[in-house]
């Protein structure tokens, strides 16, 4: 039984076999079968990719025929628009250049009619009577503080004065000696604060402290602080000493206690230093008519910009110490005029000529190179000044003022011998009368070519072992704002620059905002902070308030900026993560935007890139054009309509420019779903058919839109008459102070 199952089971599996393996016809006709199939599917794939693709050329037919229709009628309406919006200018902008000018004009009859005496700071007359009268004047501590601040009053009169007026309006020798004045003034007012001190040294004896034996002094000043200590009782074992409003102190070298010696250490809040550094100006190369795009002529129909950029001359070289070193000679000056055109066709490069745009930064000092010939010349630019001639790269220890801003002021901190005290005989007061100014006691001693000198450290450190550092320790002031741990450098008389070679070590104390350092000698140094921390900046928004009023607000990497514009002034209403320092001297203060601008950066905000900025920070480079454009209407627009950063600006080219747009009449917020996207370019502007929350982009217009010439027009398709109307009725100094911050920051590139 059991072996015919077993024999059932073995016929039924050959049995299987046998059917499961197929002829060789068989399998032809089924290869046959799925090669048809595949035949017949890649038929039908075709048919339908055809059919796609017929689909997509007609509707891109139809787009395009659709775009060619209201380009023909946007050509139609494109001159009564250009010309609308060039009469809204002129109402608006040329009315507040022609407001500006005049103010200019009566400044000097202003200056007259206050009549308190104080000289007039462009009449070549009065300043250099003003200056050779205080050059001679002998030290009055009663009037001292007056005569400084009224020195540093009339040097940022005429810093003003040559920022903010039109390079055509000032002739080259006006712009010349305003600069030598400016740099003198200052340069007089350091040297008056020297003075001071040895003034007090000559009587340093009377003045000891009873408990301590020495002398210690502190003339406060609005432009500065003077601290005077005397070494009478030389203690070997004195070490350092914290003058008494514990702001600052110093540790005295060992070999120095025992020492004739006093140390002054001189607090600057003004800086005429930095201007004499090869690393202070602009450096661009001069580009040639032939590769300048023809600028379009919708752009040029808009009108001329009616607030040029500003430019400033360096100031020539000055003593630093006039007991100390002989004073150099001033340098040349150029007139900023003389490059201007420079740095217009430096900036209208087209998209496509990013690497001549790249080619336009030097990496040497002070020169523009002419492409086609080779030839170069020293520029001057906006708030920056002419640069020297520098063919060396900039080496890692020099401070390249291009990229660093300096803060908080300058310190010179010097150690002098200390002059004859004077003496009591039978009555008589007695001092020794010397023909000479204070003297400087050298430390390290007899150790040529050190960095103290300006020279090269030596090769052997075993000369400067002996002489242990100087220590310096002193708080930030409350006033500016460190975001950052501040660099700290010292000033090489001998290559004019700060550098940071002979700054041993550092400490930083952020919450206590102090900080300590050790120098391998006595030193004039400052602190410096990156001046494009801030930049790009997050986001930004403007936002209508009222008549004639907006809130400007920057959010940038460390901070968010808000500013408060109302009329044709404009002031900084808050600002974040500013723990630790005291701002209320700014805060709530109204000024122009280009005071506050000023302000803002002595302060330690920078939201107001240069022009080689791009040098230090990834930007979205837009078409420079189109770009002033924007600002122009964007200011025009803005009593009743609100604007914002946008991510799309990031994905559109180099000829688009992508703003948020709502309308906002009323003092409420903007709501999300209120604002809308609109395209300007050269040519022309449209709104956008996607949002901002849109997955992809597109630069589709929004359905039954038409084109336009400007955004202006672009706008008002939109907009209610009531919107129009406080727009039209807003002033034009308002109008202007908007135009000016939207130039400053420059969000549109900068974001």
């Amino acid at each position: 039984m059991a072996q015919d199952k077993a024999k059932s089971s073995k016929a039924t599996s050959a049995g299987s076999k046998k059917k499961g393996k197929l002829s060789k016809a068989e399998r032809l006709k089924l290869q046959k079968e799925e090669e048809e199939r595949r035949i017949r599917e890649e038929e039908e794939a075709r048919l339908l990719a055809e059919k796609l693709e017929a689909e997509r050329l007609e509707r891109q037919r139809l787009a395009l025929e659709e775009r060619e229709r209201l380009e023909a009628k946007e050509l139609e309406h494109r001159e009564d628009e250009l010309a609308d919006l060039r009469l809204l200018s002129e109402a608006k902008f040329t009315a507040a250049e022609k407001w500006k000018k005049q103010i200019r004009t009566n400044a000097k009859w202003d200056h007259y009619m206050t009549c308190d005496g104080s000289p007039d700071p462009t009449t070549p007359k009065d300043i250099n009577t003003f200056i050779t009268l205080w050059k001679e004047e002998d030290i009055d501590f009663d009037t001292i503080h007056l005569k400084i601040d009224q020195a540093i009053a009339l040097s940022e009169k005429l810093e003003y004065l040559l920022l903010e007026t039109p390079p055509q309006e000032l002739s080259e020798n006006d712009i010349a000696h305003y600069n030598e004045t400016i740099q003198e003034l200052q340069s007089i007012s350091q040297k008056k604060f020297n003075s001071a001190a040895e003034n007090l040294l000559q009587r340093a004896s009377v003045l000891a402290d009873l408990e301590t034996g020495n002398m210690q002094q502190i003339i406060n000043d609005p432009n500065g602080i003077l601290r005077v200590w005397a070494n009478l009782n030389k203690n070997p074992r004195f070490r350092g000493y914290d003058f008494s409003d514990g702001a600052i102190g110093f540790d005295l070298p060992k070999p120095m206690a025992m020492s004739n010696i006093a140390i002054t250490i001189l607090h600057t809040y003004f800086d005429h230093l930095s201007k004499l550094c090869s690393t202070f100006g602009l450096r661009i190369k001069k580009v040639t008519e032939e590769s300048k795009p023809e600028p379009s002529p919708v752009l040029e129909s808009i009108g001329e910009d009616v607030n040029p950029s500003e430019g400033e001359e360096d100031e020539g070289e000055a003593e630093v110490i006039p007991s100390l070193d002989e004073e150099p000679k001033a340098d040349e000056r150029k007139s900023s005029m003389s490059v201007t055109s420079v740095q217009e066709e430096a900036k209208s490069l087209p998209e496509d000529s990013e690497k001549l745009k790249d080619e336009l930064v030097m990496k040497t000092e002070g020169r523009i190179e002419d492409i086609s010939g080779g030839t170069e010349v020293n520029v001057t630019t906006p708030e920056m000044g002419v640069t020297e001639s520098q063919e060396e790269v900039i080496k890692d220890d020099v401070i390249d003022l291009r990229q660093f801003t300096p803060l908080g002021g300058v310190y010179y901190v010097r150690a002098v011998e200390l002059p004859p005290q004077a003496k009591q005989v039978k009555g008589w007061t007695m001092v020794q009368v010397l023909d000479r100014e204070m003297q400087r006691y050298p430390y390290p001693p007899d150790v040529p070519n050190t960095v103290s000198d300006g020279g090269p450290k030596p090769e052997k450190e075993s000369d400067l072992s002996a002489y242990p550092p100087v220590g310096i320790n002193f708080k930030l002031l409350e006033n500016v704002i460190f975001f950052e741990e501040p660099q700290i450098a010292r000033w090489d008389k001998k290559g004019k620059h700060w550098t940071t070679n002979g700054i041993i070590e550092h400490i930083y104390k952020k919450e206590q905002r102090e900080m300590s350092l050790k120098m391998e000698a006595f030193h004039i140094f400052t602190l410096f902070q990156d001046a494009h921390l801030n930049m790009p900046y997050e986001s930004w928004e403007l936002t209508p308030k009222g008549v004639n009023k907006v809130t400007f607000v920057i959010y940038a990497a460390f901070t968010e900026v808000k500013i408060e514009i109302m009329d044709n002034q404009c002031c900084l209403s808050s600002l974040s993560n500013a723990e630790g320092a005291d701002l209320s001297n700014l805060i709530g203060k109204w000024m122009s935007p280009f005071a506050l601008k000023i302000a803002l950066k002595r302060a330690g905000i920078n939201i107001f890139p240069e022009e080689d900025s791009d040098r230090y920070v990834s930007i979205n480079k837009k078409d420079e054009l189109a770009e002033k454009a924007a600002y122009e209407q964007m200011a025009i627009l803005s009593p009743a309509f609100a604007f914002s950063w946008s991510q799309w600006n990031l994905k559109s080219n180099y000829q688009h420019i992508i703003v948020k747009v709502a309308e906002l009449i009323n003092s409420e917020d903007v709501k999300d779903e209120d604002w809308s996207l609109y395209m300007l370019s050269t040519e022309r502007a449209c709104r956008l058919k996607i949002s901002e929350s849109s997955e992809d982009f597109s630069e589709d217009t929004y359905e039954n839109s038409e084109l336009h010439s400007t955004l202006f027009h672009m706008i008002k398709c939109y907009a209610n008459d009531a919107a129009m109307e406080q727009v039209k009725n807003s002033h034009y100094l308002f109008v202007d102070c908007v135009h000016q911050l939207l130039k400053y920051t420059k969000v549109l590139t900068y974001s």
